[in-house]
């Protein structure tokens, strides 16, 4: 979940692709659906939220991702 003004977002967004790492992006800028369904999967409105199998890492952990994903 992320908005298209978050540099955070941005960073995760990079650090996917710089590791082939495929994802699925909603912008909850836009999709207020997508907005509500992540606040209530999460009690966050910051993002960006990034669901790993089912851990949840809140704005951009490069060290929590990269663990989850076994990148590191």
């Amino acid at each position: 979940y992320s908005t298209p003004t978050c540099h955070f977002c941005h960073m995760a967004k990079e650090y996917f692709k710089e590791n082939n790492v495929a994802y699925t992006e909603y912008d909850v800028a836009s999709d207020l659906e997508k907005r509500k369904e992540m606040m209530e999967k999460s009690g966050q409105l910051g993002v960006p939220v990034i669901f790993i199998g089912d851990e949840i890492t809140v704005c951009f952990d490069r060290e929590r991702i990269a663990k989850l994903l076994n990148l590191s």
